[in-house]
């Protein structure tokens, strides 16, 4: 007689990280079922490959939504882990706007031919 011994479920996991713009990281990670973030962290090498992200508090999100490193996980849940920002976006959006002029930027920049200002 084969003993069987009963198998725990598994899932899979996404983690993401982008080290630099336009540069991707993925690692498909399996975990038991009910695995927090900080144990998918554990179990993948990403703090190894980039030790850099132990020097300050993890910002993390699935699908988008920030989260704790005490949430718990579901199959086929992407983790992403994000960059902070090196520029605040509302100043380095008035800088392309000085940069690029009022007539080549914003909602207005192309008008129809015989079309009235703004229309």
């Amino acid at each position: 007689m084969v003993s069987v011994e009963p198998r725990l479920p598994s899932m899979n996991i996404l983690l993401v990280y982008s080290p630099a713009p336009r540069q991707l990281r993925e690692w498909t990670i399996q975990l038991p079922a009910g695995a927090s973030v900080a144990l998918a962290l554990k179990s993948c090498s990403v703090l190894q490959e980039f030790p850099e992200l132990m020097q300050q508090p993890l910002l993390l999100g699935v699908w988008g939504k920030r989260v704790t490193s005490s949430q718990l996980l579901r199959d086929q849940d992407r983790l992403e882990i994000y960059r902070a920002l090196r520029v605040d976006p509302k100043i380095a959006r008035r800088e392309r706007f000085s940069r690029q002029g009022v007539k080549r930027a914003g909602l207005f920049a192309t008008t129809r031919a015989g079309a009235k200002a703004g229309y």
